[in-house]
C-alpha cells in the first residue's frame, strides 16, 4: 500500500507542459514578456490619447451646449448685423429714396414718419413679450424680429434729425460706441462692477425717470406744452436746458445698464446656463445701446437747437 504523502501533487510527476507554466517556466517567462508588451502598447495608446485630448482646442458652446462669452457676442454682433440693414431701409423708407438734405424751412420736403412709428410700436410690443415669455422658453425669432424693427425705428428717427441737424448722426454715433467702449473696459478690467446698493438707486431713478417722460408726451400731444422737445427744452438753471442735465444722468444709467448686461452673461456663463440663453444677453445689450443711442441723440439735438 502506497505512502497517502506520496499523493501530494507537489511530489507528483508533473506535465511537462504543466511545469512548463510554473512561474520560472519557459512559456510562463515568455508570457510575462507578451504581457508586457501588451501593458506598455496600452500605456502608450493611453499616453497619446491624453496628449490629444490636451492638444485639442478647448470645447466650445456648440459642443458643451452652454453660454460662453465668446458665443453671446456673436450673437450680438448678428442682431446688430440685423438691426443695420433694416436702418438703411427705415432711413431710405423715411427720406423717400434720397439722401438727407439741408435742413430748409422754406422747403416743402416732409420726411415720411411711417418707419419710425411701424418700428417704435412693434419693437416696444416684441420686447415685452421677449422680457416676460424668455423665462420659459428663448425664443430667438421673435429677437430677430425686435432687431429688425428696432432698425427701422433707428434708422426713421436718425434720418429724421438728420434733416434738422446734418451731422447729428456720426456725432450720435461715435458718442455712443465710446461710451460702450468705455464702459465695457471698465468692467473687463474690474474697476466698475454691478452692486445691490448701486441697482437699487438705479431702478429708482428708472421709475421716475419713465414717469417724467410719460408726463412730457402727454404735455406735448395734448398742446399744453408746445416746444420741440417738451419740458426738456426748458431753461431752469443758468439758461442750460434741462433735456441736458437729464440727458447727462440718463446716459450715465444706460452706462450701469450696460454693467447690469454684461454682469449677467458673466453670471450665466458662470453657472452653465443653457447656450440659448445667450440670446437674451445679446439681446439686453442691444435694448441698452438702442437707448443710449436715442438719448444720445436727443442732447445733441437739444444742445444744437440752442
Amino acid at each position: 500500500m502506497s505512502n497517502f504523502a506520496f499523493n501530494n501533487p507537489a511530489f507528483k510527476q508533473q506535465d511537462p507542459r504543466n511545469v512548463a507554466t510554473y512561474p520560472g517556466g519557459p512559456q510562463a517567462a515568455q508570457g510575462a514578456q507578451n504581457a508586457s508588451f501588451q501593458h506598455a502598447g496600452i500605456d502608450a495608446a493611453t499616453n497619446a490619447q491624453l496628449e490629444g485630448m490636451y492638444a485639442a482646442p478647448p470645447a466650445g458652446a456648440i459642443e458643451t451646449d452652454r453660454m460662453s462669452v465668446e458665443d453671446t457676442v456673436w450673437k450680438t454682433a448678428g442682431l446688430f448685423a440685423i438691426l443695420l440693414v433694416t436702418a438703411a431701409v427705415g432711413w431710405v423708407w423715411t427720406l423717400g429714396g434720397v439722401a438727407a438734405p439741408a435742413y430748409n424751412p422754406y422747403s416743402d420736403f416732409q420726411p415720411n414718419m411711417l418707419p419710425w412709428i411701424v418700428g417704435a410700436l412693434a419693437g416696444f410690443v416684441l420686447a415685452m413679450v421677449i422680457t416676460f415669455t424668455s423665462r420659459k422658453k428663448v425664443r430667438p425669432a421673435l429677437i430677430f424680429a425686435y432687431a429688425a424693427f428696432e432698425g427701422l425705428f433707428i434708422g426713421g428717427i436718425s434720418a429724421f434729425f438728420e434733416v434738422l441737424y446734418p451731422g447729428i448722426v456720426v456725432q450720435a454715433t461715435l458718442a455712443t460706441v465710446s461710451v460702450v467702449g468705455v464702459t465695457l473696459a471698465l468692467f473687463a478690467s474690474g474697476k466698475i462692477r454691478a452692486s445691490k446698493k448701486a441697482t437699487k438707486i438705479f431702478m429708482i431713478a428708472m421709475m421716475g425717470y419713465l414717469v417724467f417722460s410719460l408726463l412730457n408726451v402727454v404735455l406735448m400731444w395734448t398742446g399744453i406744452n408746445d416746444n420741440a422737445f417738451g419740458l426738456l427744452s426748458a431753461k431752469p438753471f443758468l439758461g442750460i436746458p434741462l433735456g441736458l442735465i437729464i440727458g447727462v444722468l440718463v446716459v450715465i444709467m444706460a452706462a450701469y445698464s450696460l454693467v447690469l448686461d454684461f454682469d449677467q452673461i458673466q453670471q450665466g456663463v458662470r453657472n452653465g446656463a443653457p447656450r440659448q440663453y445667450g440670446w437674451l444677453g445679446a439681446f439686453g445689450i442691444m435694448v441698452t445701446v438702442v437707448w443710449l443711442y436715442i438719448e444720445i441723440l436727443r442732447i445733441i439735438a437739444i444742445a444744437r437747437s440752442n
